[in-house]
């Protein structure tokens, strides 16, 4: 992931205490989409003083300023991601959770033709598909 969640909160007028700034890290290295217990547990093993509260009051305020985008990948649990992080996808394997992102210009193409046609101009495009693999 390019995206720097600390950049980014400083951009925002955030104070960058030494917890956000090790959680803002962890979500900056991310490369899956982690709930608020996966995240705690990563920033844990940089600083273990920071609390599960923290993890949640830092996450609720990143994703108020705009910085984070709350997913519901088919857990029960929100999972996170940088907001503003392009048009992509996202196929969820029902049965491990594992998230794969992708692109599809194509389909992307198609869909803003479809809201055209009904008068509008995309600006965000969210589709998750949800699958398992085929038993052998």
């Amino acid at each position: 992931m390019n995206i720097s969640i600390e950049r980014l909160c400083i951009e925002n007028g955030l104070k960058m205490t030494g917890p956000r700034r090790v959680i803002a890290r962890v979500l900056s290295e991310a490369t899956d989409h982690p709930d608020v217990e996966e995240l705690h547990r990563r920033a844990n093993r940089v600083d273990n003083r920071i609390s599960l509260a923290t993890v949640y009051r830092t996450v609720r305020l990143l994703e108020t300023k705009g910085i984070l985008s709350r997913r519901d990948l088919g857990s029960r649990r929100a999972r996170y991601e940088p907001s503003g992080d392009g048009h992509h996808f996202h196929l969820v394997d029902k049965e491990s959770g594992k998230v794969i992102e992708f692109e599809a210009p194509d389909v992307e193409n198609a869909l803003r033709k479809v809201a055209q046609a009904h008068g509008l101009e995309i600006d965000v495009i969210k589709i998750e598909l949800f699958g398992r693999r085929p038993e052998s």
